[in-house]
């Protein structure tokens, strides 16, 4: 049965969960669970608030499968129900205040020189890494977001745009040149 529920695509195990389908719904959980964590974390959740609200998230997302389209793909809509209520409860607890970050911080590599996007989104201030990650990671359009955290849809585009080229420069591999003369000793 476990085998037979992994073969299934997501929009079939939709269809059955709405149906009342508790093993099928499981199933999504089990695949999708851990990309909605991780963009809960990216938008500056801790583990455990990303966790309750992934897990909010899902029982919304049971409850409401028969709503599902399929227009679009399933963790897409997972996640855009987790960033929506990840987004009203860090409302109810403080206001947003639009913060310029005043450190120009080195590019976020290992020393093999892959970057860390995790590391690069800690760098912006709390409105961009929300805004960028709802954009990005959860697939809000910008007219959404400007409703959804109650900001101007100009401030939101200004968001997205600053926390991208902050990402940008972060996320740029040192020069060549510069990491051997580094390495050289």
């Amino acid at each position: 049965m476990a085998q037979a529920l992994r073969d299934l695509h997501d929009v079939e195990l939709v269809g059955l969960a709405a149906a009342g389908g508790r093993r099928e719904f499981g199933e999504l959980v089990r695949r999708h669970g851990s990309a909605v964590r991780a963009l809960l974390r990216r938008m500056g959740a801790q583990p455990a608030l990303a966790d309750d609200v992934a897990q909010d998230a899902f029982l919304l997302a049971f409850e409401k499968c028969a709503e599902f389209r399929g227009e679009g793909t399933f963790a897409g809509w997972i996640k855009r129900i987790a960033a929506r209520l990840y987004l009203k409860r860090i409302s109810k607890e403080a206001r947003y205040v639009a913060e310029s970050a005043t450190e120009e911080a080195a590019p976020v590599v290992d020393s093999v020189g892959r970057v860390d996007l995790d590391e690069a989104l800690k760098a912006l201030n709390e409105v961009e890494r929300l805004c960028v990650s709802l954009c990005h990671g959860a697939g809000l359009s910008h007219p959404e977001i400007a409703a959804a955290m109650n900001l101007p849809l100009g401030t939101v585009k200004s968001h997205v745009k600053r926390g991208l080229d902050k990402l940008r420069l972060r996320l740029q591999p040192e020069p060549l040149a510069h990491r051997s003369a580094s390495h050289v000793g």
